[in-house]
């Protein structure tokens, strides 16, 4: 958003100038009215509440950048009356993803207020789980009937466009509001118009139900490359539409969870938090890994002799098990994204391993012969410079399967498979390197010194 705005609302903010402060926020798109609304402090946030009505903000309020406790927050400040007109003129999934965070007495209250019509469609909303298709699906649809004529679907479509989602795709029901038809506006408005909607209709679409995960949802959107899909009960009644724009909230969600999960750490969006809230967010895995750490601390303790004999042997510890986390932990987000994506569905689960473990063995075959020339020429040790070479070759091959196997396995028994994370996959490999390392250095010991 240009500063020079940004600015300029802000004085005119401060200096109380109402009429033209109106003029300039609402002559900014939405997306730049809740770019600015976010740079404001939060006494400013409430007098542009007093300043503009529930609908304007409502245009604004799916595009701002709030955490959940933020939004809660805000609607808590807010008059019943103000807040409930703000919900009716949201759409509805937005309005039941505010409405979720609310007390229930909070929920119960602004309904009551609500236009009867749109409080019984989201009343219906709320009974679905909020990572399901349900729990994201919006009742703002426009459906014909079969027996329509193009020229009365037609007119149908312009007079239920304000209230719609969107009006590019159309779903054709029958009497009993099952989904038997899809089609575009393009092909009711090709079509002749004494025609019928059974005889331009498409029979052949997808649908989703109304219990799936809201990430299958978006890998079905992807695939078919739509811009919105039916919702669906197990009748086949037509429940309501998923947008794209709904779908990249959802991909960008759970992106943003896989992320938080491969870093260990359950949310990314820690910024405005305290400091108490987010070391309470990352001790879980901290403390299993300062466990896992301490196996690898008694292992390098048992081989406590072969360090004094060989003290050399420890300047290497850091650059075996650093790679064999490294390998690791790519391999582990190349399984995730295809586990997440679907891809792994089509691919056969052994190869890819073996693919995996393969990389991890050719990157460690040249990882090792360039520290096996460095070795030679530095300390003059081709029997170390082997030791070292051939540990890094088996920990950096081990870790690459261990990465990929992993999330495999986790998915197999129906856990999500971001949870193994990297500093997970990396402390275990650090586990396994160090028990190969000094196992092969004890063995050749009689010869190191």
């Amino acid at each position: 958003m240009d500063e020079y705005i940004n600015e300029r609302l802000t004085q005119l903010l401060e200096r109380n100038e109402v009429s033209d402060f109106r003029e300039g926020f609402l002559h900014l798109h939405a997306y730049e009215q809740s770019e600015y609304f976010d740079s404001l402090s939060t006494e400013e946030q409430k007098k542009v509440f007093e300043l503009l009505s529930p609908d304007e903000v409502a245009n604004f309020w799916s595009y701002l950048e709030l955490s959940q406790k933020e939004e809660k927050s805000m609607f808590d400040e807010m008059n019943a009356n103000y807040a409930s007109e703000v919900l009716q003129n949201m759409s509805d999934d937005d309005a039941v993803d505010v409405l979720n965070l609310l007390s229930k007495t909070q929920r119960v209250s602004l309904l009551t207020i609500m236009d009867k019509h749109k409080s019984e469609s989201l009343k219906s909303l709320l009974n679905y789980e909020e990572d399901t298709a349900g729990g994201i699906m919006t009742t703002e649809y426009v459906s014909l009937t079969p027996e329509m004529s193009v020229r009365e679907a037609l007119m149908h479509v312009k007079e239920k466009s304000s209230s719609a989602q969107t009006i590019y795709a159309l779903y054709v029901v029958n009497d009993q509001k099952k989904l038997i038809a899809v089609m575009s506006l393009r092909d009711l408005i090709n079509a002749d118009m004494d025609d019928h909607v059974k005889n331009v209709m498409n029979e052949n679409f997808v649908s989703t139900d109304v219990a799936e995960d809201q990430e299958i949802v978006a890998q079905t959107i992807q695939d078919y490359d739509i811009i919105a899909i039916p919702v669906v009960d197990y009748q086949h009644h037509l429940l309501g539409i998923i947008t794209v724009d709904d779908i990249l909230d959802v991909m960008e969600e759970e992106a943003s969870e896989d992320y938080s999960k491969l870093a260990g750490i359950n949310d990314v969006k820690e910024t405005k938090e305290s400091v108490l809230q987010t070391a309470k967010k990352r001790l879980p895995w901290l403390i299993l890994l300062t466990f896992l750490g301490m196996i690898t601390a008694t292992i390098l303790g048992s081989f406590e002799d072969t360090l004094e004999q060989v003290a050399l042997l420890a300047a290497f510890i850091p650059i075996i098990s650093g790679m064999s986390g490294n390998t690791g932990t790519q391999s582990l987000a190349v399984s995730v994204r295809s586990i997440s994506t679907g891809d792994m569905e089509k691919e056969n689960k052994v190869r890819h391993a073996l693919h995996e473990s393969a990389s991890g063995f050719i990157s460690g075959l040249v990882c090792s012969l360039i520290l096996f020339s460095i070795i030679v020429i530095l300390y003059g040790q081709p029997l170390l410079a082997t030791i070292v070479g051939i540990s890094l070759t088996t920990a950096m091959t081990v870790g690459t399967t261990i990465g990929s196997l992993i999330p495999l396995f986790m998915n197999k028994i129906g856990i999500d498979p971001a949870v193994a994370s990297g500093p997970f996959i990396t402390t275990i490999n650090d586990i396994v390197s160090m028990l190969i390392y000094f196992s092969l250095a004890t063995s050749f010991m009689s010869y190191l010194t």
